[in-house]
């Protein structure tokens, strides 16, 4: 077991592969014996409210929202130019599902960069279209929290990191 992460009311927290949520309550059950701590988060997307055990906050990655200097990092990396990966695209996927699924936000954007750069080669398949549209989403929604930028602004800053390695940030879905 890692370390044990506690979040507040309020704070926005990233719940990998949906996106960024609040932290609206902090509630308690019993199950029979057993007593169970719960975050209640509603996500930013939908709205949609989700309950997540404190015993499972590590399993489904719950984690905080990246903070500015790590954001650095994140936009140093999708502005440099790399070669095209040769992997077999269901390998290709597994390692992007494992990604989508850990959430850092430096592999979030790796998934979206690799996705980017297949899709200028050849078109993507339905699955990884809605993965890239899932990347793109959670990587401008943590951008502008972490930044404070409108939306709009995040969406422009992602496009010129991008062009400098010669890629197009796709239009929203």
């Amino acid at each position: 077991m890692g370390a044990v992460h506690f979040f507040r009311i309020g704070e926005k927290v990233v719940y990998p592969n949906q996106g960024v949520g609040t932290v609206e309550t902090i509630s308690s059950r019993s199950f029979g014996t057993r007593f169970e701590r719960f975050y209640l988060l509603r996500l930013t997307a939908n709205s949609m409210t989700v309950m997540i055990p404190f015993s499972h906050v590590e399993q489904v990655g719950l984690r905080k929202v990246t903070r500015n200097g790590e954001i650095a990092r994140v936009l140093g990396y999708l502005g440099e130019q790399t070669g095209r990966s040769k992997i077999d695209w269901k390998d290709r996927f597994k390692e992007n599902t494992d990604k989508m699924r850990n959430g850092t936000l430096l592999e979030i954007a790796e998934v979206l960069k690799t996705l980017l750069i297949l899709q200028a080669e050849k078109p993507l398949s339905f699955r990884e279209k809605k993965m890239l549209e899932r990347a793109r989403h959670m990587l401008l929604t943590e951008l502008s929290i972490s930044r404070g930028l409108k939306e709009l602004d995040a969406v422009e800053l992602l496009r010129r990191t991008l062009s400098k390695a010669s890629l197009d940030l796709p239009a929203a879905i």
